[in-house]
């Protein structure tokens, strides 16, 4: 323990952001840098508590509690408050292919579930685990590390996304010949085209990717399998293959004027938006833009902020989100006790942007909408909602019910939907005849990841249903985990 009183002593301090009057003109990254004494300091404020909720990565209450990956929390921040950075980072890659993402993009359940939270605000640990990676790639620490010997086994990977990438690259680390294989013209899945630039900047993921190229991993693009590509040749000329392929199916709003122009998904428009700035270097240009229109956006989760702040870089006229459940308490409530996640009012950076831009949240809660209207070109031009409130039915389920002469219009140029994904699409499971479970999921369980296909795997939100980064990278270190098995009867391959 490197500060017995740190958490005393200190207190939980994070780098100011970039101002939102400046983020708002470009698409770089938003947070700024913490100095290395400052980073030291904040790691003296771990406990070392003797029971490290912050790692055990359980679900409670249908929440992550922890990392879901079990990082070495407290050995890591002991190391950095000794200022022993490269010895962190080994303790980092021990459990984690790419902090360099989850200590960008992850909502850091550690911190919800830190032992030192429950009195005082928790450690800094996504902060420190972003910092030890990053020192990691200056000082030249993270090198290509290909396997020293070749199994002369051939494993197909089926998706570049958090699942398939950390799947590859433990593959790839057990021996095998890994072929990564992407639809898109790039590599990366949702952490390329779903999450924009701003938020993760492209180079960093490219940056990860050129070193499994370099350890050996073969990287396809352009081509869908299923479609491109038999899935049955593939499970043919491999010995396995594991499908990390996401849950891309975008849950819709079949109401009234739902076919008019300018109803989007909000996958749609974040891919485009992405494709647009990596082809043209600019965000100008873009094929879906929000630029002088009145934008909604239909969702309150990660990809509706995601949809906000992309909308307020393209300078729209207004921008509101719609959440049909009520707004968070401001501080954890008696029925959310630690170490559940708190469920509590947060301001993320989209909706920060558009309160510096506009003077309030955008969110509107509590509200639902009922149909879309349409100008003469059949392009939307309205909608029109209703406010709710939830309460119980016959079977005691918690439904919304309508709250009469609540109706409202509201100006729309552009309406994103994002509410969340339905599961995987289902050619690629057609085609291989593979099992679903009840959410239209690819059946596997969980710590086997074996389909009823032999040789064939699941990880990530085809498997599990949409999840975060954290979850993804544990499916496919686990997924890789099993395959090795398979393929070698044994496996030396940690989770």
């Amino acid at each position: 323990m490197g500060k017995p009183t740190g958490f005393m002593e200190y207190q939980r301090e994070l780098p100011v952001d970039r101002r939102p009057s400046e983020r708002m003109l470009d698409w770089h990254e938003f947070h700024e840098h913490f100095s290395e004494h400052s980073l030291e300091v904040q790691a003296g404020r771990c406990m070392d508590c003797g029971v490290p909720f912050c790692h055990t990565g359980t679900l409670i209450s249908g929440m992550a509690s922890g990392c879901p990956i079990n990082n070495l929390i407290p050995e890591w921040n002991d190391l950095v408050y000794r200022g022993l950075w490269k010895q962190a980072l080994d303790r980092l890659h021990k459990t984690n292919n790419f902090p360099e993402f989850t200590g960008r993009v992850c909502p850091a359940p550690c911190e919800g579930s830190c032992v030192l939270g429950i009195i005082d605000p928790p450690v800094t640990i996504k902060n420190i685990e972003y910092a030890i990676v990053e020192k990691g790639f200056e000082e030249g620490w993270i090198v290509p590390e290909p396997p020293v010997r070749r199994t002369g086994k051939q494993v197909a990977v089926i998706g570049s996304g958090p699942s398939g990438l950390s799947c590859a690259a433990q593959l790839n680390r057990a021996g095998h010949q890994v072929t990564v294989y992407e639809r898109a013209d790039r590599i990366g899945g949702l952490l390329m085209y779903g999450i924009p630039n701003m938020k993760l900047d492209k180079s960093i993921v490219q940056r990860r990717v050129d070193i499994l190229a370099q350890e050996g991993v073969n990287f396809v693009t352009n081509t869908a399998v299923g479609t491109d590509i038999s899935a049955l040749a593939l499970r043919e000329n491999f010995d396995a293959v594991v499908m990390c392929c996401g849950a891309t199916r975008p849950r819709d709003l079949p109401i009234g004027g739902r076919d008019l122009q300018g109803v989007h998904f909000a996958i749609e428009f974040l891919h485009a938006n992405t494709k647009n700035l990596l082809d043209n270097g600019s965000g100008d240009g873009a094929p879906i833009s929000g630029r002088d229109k009145h934008v909604i956006v239909i969702g309150g989760g990660d990809t509706g902020t995601d949809c906000v702040g992309t909308a307020m870089r393209h300078q729209c006229r207004s921008i509101t989100q719609f959440e049909i459940l009520s707004r968070p308490p401001d501080m954890r409530q008696s029925d959310n006790p630690w170490p559940e996640w708190p469920k509590v009012y947060r301001l993320d950076y989209g909706q920060e942007e558009a309160a510096a831009r506009f003077g309030d949240d955008p969110r509107s809660y509590l509200i639902m909408t009922e149909k879309f209207v349409g100008d003469e070109n059949g392009h939307v031009k309205a909608l029109h909602t209703i406010d709710v409130e939830w309460v119980r039915d016959d079977n005691g389920r918690f439904i919304p019910k309508k709250i009469p002469d609540s109706e409202k219009v509201w100006p729309a140029d552009l309406v994103l939907l994002a509410m969340g994904f339905l599961g995987p699409e289902e050619t690629l499971l057609d085609q291989l005849n593979v099992e679903r479970d009840a959410r239209s999921n690819a059946k596997a369980d969980e710590g086997v990841y074996a389909t009823n296909i032999s040789g064939v795997f699941a990880a990530g939100d085809m498997r599990r249903g949409q999840s975060l980064v954290v979850w993804a990278i544990h499916e496919g270190r686990g997924a890789a985990r099993e395959c090795d098995r398979y393929l070698m009867g044994t496996t030396a391959l940690p989770m």
